[in-house]
Parts: C-alpha cells; structure tokens; sequence
C-alpha cells in the first residue's frame, strides 16, 4: 500500500502531534507515524507522569506534617504500588485525550516503525507488513532516550533509567542517583519523599548546574536539610551489581575513592536522540547525533523538517511544541499560505522548570551568564519569608531573584526558587517576549495576597525599591 500527503510527522511526542495539528488546522494533509504510543516519553513516560508521581510525593510529605497546619494524622503509610497506578491512569487518559484530537483534527496515524527513504518519503513497518508512504514535506520529531552508564548499562532491576524509576518493581531503600539535572533531581526528590535514604552524584561543582549558582546552592542546602547526601565534584567510576543491589565505585571531589552499597541506582546522566538507523545519514547533517537545523526547523534537505529532542537543546516538551507550530507554519507558508507570519524561535525566552522539593524555575540569562555576556547588571532577590501568602501556606523557603541590564532596563534574566515557583516563571517570560523594561513591571499590579508579590518585589529589589524586606 502507498498514501501521500501534504505533511507527514515522524514521532507523536510534544512537538510531533502538535506539528500535526497546527498542519491539519492549516488546511494540509497530515499524517503521523508513530511506532509505540501516541504522546511519545513526555505524555506517557515523562513529563506527565513524573508530575502525577511528584503529586502523590507531596501529599504524603504534608500529611507527615499535619501538625504544622494544626491537623492530626495517624498511621499514614504510602503504598508505591497505588501511586504508580495513579500515574500510569494519567498517562492513559492524556494518551487518549492525544488519540481524540487526531480524530478531531482528521489526522491519519501510521503505527509502525518509520524509516526515511528520501527527504519526503519514507517506509512504515508493522506485523502485518510495510506501507510507503510521501509527502510533500516531512517533519523529523522522532524525540530521544535516556544515555546510559558506558560502564553500567541499565537492567531494569538494580540499574534503572526514568522508565523503570516510573514503575519501579519494588521501592529503593537506599538509593543512589547519578546526574542532578532535572530528571535526576526530580527522581531523587520523589524517592526521597517516599522514605528512600537518597544519595545524589553530579560530576560538576554543583547540583542543577545549568541553573543560577544562587538556585544551585539554596537547593543543595535544602536537599541536604531533608536528609539527601549530596556529592558534587564526583564520578562513579564503576558498578557491581548483584542480587542484593549495587556497589559503587565513587571518587569525592578529594580525589578519594570509596565504595558505597545501595539498594538500587537511577542513572540521568543526559539524553540521546533518536536518530539513528530511520534513514538520515545523507539527509541531514549531524552533530553528536543531533539534527542540525535553521531557526524554523529546515535541514538541508528541501522538504525535510526535525524539531524537538532530536534536534540541539533545550531539550525541553514545550520548547518541541513551540518548534512544531513554527515549523508547520513555515511550511504552509512555502505552500502558498499567505496569511501565516511564523516566527523563529528565541532560545533566550525558553523557561526551563524543575519539580523537585522545592520547585525551581528560570528564563533567559544567569547573572554570571550576564555579565559573562557583557553586561553590566542590576540583580533583585526577594524571599519568601517576606511574603504573607507563603507563610500562611506554610512554604516560607526560597526566593526570586531578577537580573537587569542596568543601561536599558532590559530584563536578561530570573530564577526561582521555593513552592510552585514553575507557575509563576510564565510572568516574567511574557514579560521578555514583550520586551519590557523594569519600568513596566514596576508599575504593573500585582494582586494581593499572592505569591506573585514575589515577582514585584524582586524587580523593585534590583533597583533599591523593595518595600517588605
């Protein structure tokens, strides 16, 4: 059997299956390909998930402290089992919310494995056999996968990546997590909450190492606080595993190198793409792995798009999302629509979010990165102890912080730290998009009494102008 279409999306993950309905919505003939679950890792196995595991984690830790909040609570116990079937049904319920809108916006969905045959054509493989299929513009979100130890490939049993940390067939009692960025911040912080005696190991100098070092060290503070071991400046230079769990090899920042035993070991140590063995080698140009592209998704291939985690970073859902718009629009534009305007992605207005214990949350520049850059700056930090809100919701731990270019009021830059700081991170980033001034958000009202005071107060800091601290 052969189809053709206008737009054909290789991968149904953040940035595939929006890629697909922003198309369809266009007036093209889409179709997606798809080779395990619509929604790809984020919607089934990471983004959503984790946040439903994290969920169950939080009201567990509050129940622990009732007390706190004037309320009595016994026999309080968390049963793993119930807290991963919960985040399995949400997956479940997102995945066929994704199946809906496919259907909804008359999208064909090809399950099977796709591989390229040229720029715009390509093979799809199932059981029953295989299906060519062309177009007249081919988009690459085929998304990517967890790296492994070189030294200590994942077994799913006592070495685990994200998938199995999702559903885990027992709980860790003492717990060894390798790499501090999100992925592995947000596992440990998950375990850790649940009862697990957790150990965190980062190669660099500090934890969360792409965040403001201001972030980095509250963060460690606050892990170390909650009973984590925090070792930075570290490696496990090798893993042992037996019946009984994981013994590791890890050299300390003093060069000494100690052997550990841990129950079990999550390794999040990076990611890499998708990309291999689907037909690329002479289509697109590479770098490590990762498709090189222009500003709207072009490769050099006429007719072949890539977006998402498959392409360089931020590999981040929202920023694959946003990709997918811009490149399905770029595309209905070189078919004759003339009242599509996309616009290139700026890679400095991308927020990145953290769900860890407490939450982090940041857009565009570190002050160091600023001043790295150039810039001569004006930086605000505001804590939440010096918010009503926050101590009457009994998270008085964190701070917003903002970075200005002190010659134009530009906003370059702001980072949080503390509760539910990933819904408050929005404000400021339509504030760059925008491109205001301090001035601008000076004079803008902020509603009382919200946590969103935080962000006021912090732009009035960077000036002298704080007024409850």
């Amino acid at each position: 059997m052969s189809a053709s279409y206008d737009v054909i999306v290789l991968g149904s993950g953040p940035g595939g299956y929006v890629a697909a309905i922003r198309s369809a919505q266009l007036g093209l003939k889409t179709a997606i390909v798809e080779r395990e679950n619509l929604g790809g890792i984020c919607l089934n196995w990471g983004c959503i998930p984790t946040k439903a595991l994290l969920r169950s984690a939080e009201i567990f830790h509050y129940m622990q402290h009732a007390g706190s909040y004037g309320l009595k609570a016994k026999e309080i116990e968390a049963d793993l089992e119930a807290v991963v079937k919960r985040s399995r049904g949400v997956a479940k319920q997102l995945n066929q919310g994704v199946t809906h809108l496919m259907k909804k916006n008359k999208i064909t969905v090809h399950m099977g494995e796709g591989t390229l045959t040229g720029p715009t054509s390509l093979t799809v493989k199932d059981e029953k056999g295989e299906e060519k299929l062309t177009a007249k513009h081919v988009i690459v979100a085929t998304g990517a996968r967890a790296r492994d130890l070189p030294f200590a490939p994942a077994d799913g049993k006592r070495i685990w990546t994200y998938r199995t940390a999702m559903t885990p067939p027992e709980m860790p009692t003492k717990l060894l997590v390798i790499g501090s960025g999100a992925i592995g911040i947000e596992f440990a912080s998950f375990y850790n909450d649940m009862g697990a005696e957790v150990t965190v190991v980062e190669m660099l100098d500090r934890v969360v190492p792409v965040e403001d070092k201001d972030v980095s060290t509250f963060l460690e503070k606050s892990l170390t606080k909650q009973g984590m071991t925090i070792m930075t400046g570290a490696g496990v230079e090798d893993i042992k595993v037996d019946a009984k769990g994981v013994k590791a090899r890890i050299k300390g920042k003093d060069g000494k190198v100690t052997e550990q035993e841990f129950s079990h070991c999550i390794v999040a140590i990076g990611i890499v793409p998708n990309t291999e063995n689907i037909g690329l080698e002479k289509l697109a140009e590479m770098d490590r792995g990762f498709i090189q592209i222009d500003p709207y998704g072009r490769t050099k291939s006429k007719g072949l798009w890539a977006i998402g985690d498959c392409t360089p970073g931020p590999w981040l859902a929202h920023k694959a999302s946003h990709e997918g718009v811009t490149a399905a629009e770029a595309i209905a534009q070189e078919l004759g629509n003339k009242d599509v305007h996309p616009h290139a992605l700026d890679r400095n207005n991308i927020p990145g979010c953290t769900y860890c214990h407490p939450q982090i949350a940041s857009v565009g520049m570190t002050e160091a990165k600023a001043k790295e850059a150039g810039y001569t700056v004006k930086v605000g930090n505001f804590p939440f102890i010096g918010n009503g809100k926050a101590i009457a919701l009994g998270e008085a731990e964190g701070f917003i912080k903002t970075v200005f270019d002190a010659k134009t009021g530009e906003l370059l830059g702001a980072h949080m730290i503390g509760a539910e700081v990933t819904e408050l991170i929005q404000g400021y980033t339509v504030g760059k998009q925008l491109e205001t001034t301090e001035a601008e958000l000076m004079q803008t009202v902020f509603p009382h009494p919200t946590l969103s005071e935080m962000m006021h107060e912090s732009v009035l800091g960077a000036y002298g102008r704080a007024l409850h601290i």
